[in-house]
Formats: C-alpha cells, sequence, structure tokens
C-alpha cells in the first residue's frame, strides 16, 4: 500500500511552496473576469480571461511578474482561500480547504497535466482576451460553466 498524499494528510498551512503550488490543477477558472453584485455581493463570471492568462495552456504568460502588468491579480495565499467565495467548486484549493478529496483529473491525482483539459473541466477554447472589451460589455459574456461539477467529472468508469 502507498504512502497517503499530502493534500489528505495536511491542512493548507501545512503545506510547502512545491505542495501548494501543485494543488493549482491549471484549469485557468481564476483567470476568468468576474463581475460583482455590489448590493447582494453575487459573483457572476465571465468567459473574458485576464490579458496575461493564455487560453490554450490555461497558464500565465508572465505569472511571476503578474502584479506588474495586473495589479488587482490575487496572489491565492490559505488566508485568501479561506475568505475567497467564488473559487470554483472544482478548484483544488477549495477542495482541500473542504476536506474534499481531488479529482481523478487533477494532475496530482492522474500524474497528466493534461486531464484537466480532457475533462472538459479548464477554460481551454472557452475564452476571450480582456483587451478591447469595454467594462460595459462584459454582461454579454456571462457563462455558467466555471460553476457547474457536470458530466462525469467526479468519478472515472
Amino acid at each position: 500500500m502507498g504512502e497517503i498524499p499530502f493534500w489528505k494528510t495536511k491542512t493548507l498551512s501545512e503545506m510547502n511552496n512545491a505542495e501548494w503550488e501543485s494543488l493549482c490543477d491549471g484549469c485557468g477558472l481564476c483567470c476568468l473576469n468576474k463581475l460583482e453584485d455590489w448590493d447582494t455581493g453575487e459573483i457572476a463570471w465571465t468567459s473574458i480571461g485576464c490579458t496575461l492568462l493564455d487560453g490554450e495552456s490555461c497558464r500565465c504568460k508572465d505569472y511571476p511578474n503578474r502584479q506588474a502588468t495586473v495589479p488587482d491579480c490575487i496572489q491565492l495565499t490559505v488566508e485568501e482561500v479561506e475568505t475567497l467565495t467564488w473559487l470554483p467548486p472544482t478548484c483544488g484549493y477549495r477542495l482541500v480547504r473542504d476536506g474534499i478529496d481531488l479529482y481523478w483529473w487533477h494532475p496530482l491525482v492522474s500524474g497528466d497535466p493534461d486531464t484537466v483539459h480532457q475533462a472538459g473541466i479548464s477554460v481551454r477554447g472557452r475564452t476571450v482576451p480582456e483587451d478591447g472589451i469595454d467594462i460595459d460589455d462584459y454582461e454579454e459574456y456571462l457563462v455558467d460553466w466555471p460553476l457547474t461539477v457536470g458530466g462525469d467529472i467526479k468519478n472515472r468508469d
């Protein structure tokens, strides 16, 4: 019997930097622009990606320097993960925070960084870059797929 994976035995605050970074499944969902209703706090997702989001790889084009280009880019920390209400239901950080196991397609489980795309969880092929889109037009790009846990993503047959 193998060793129990770290995400099942450690809290988010107990993880080292490499473990923390590996919890990111590479879906790119957190890099989508979101609209917040100021009265209710409700979050609406758009298919508009951050200017640094590579819509094919679903990774940041300049991760180490991203805050120089996008000052309001949120650095996920334990504290942020504890308080953010918009983390998608498939997010590895949210799942570990909530005591739920990672899905079969998560690279830590599958051993393959491409399974998040094969399972249809990522933003691959579903985004438009924010460059040139007026903030007043964001409502034309509203989507609900970042909040769904549909199909056969929980268990692989």
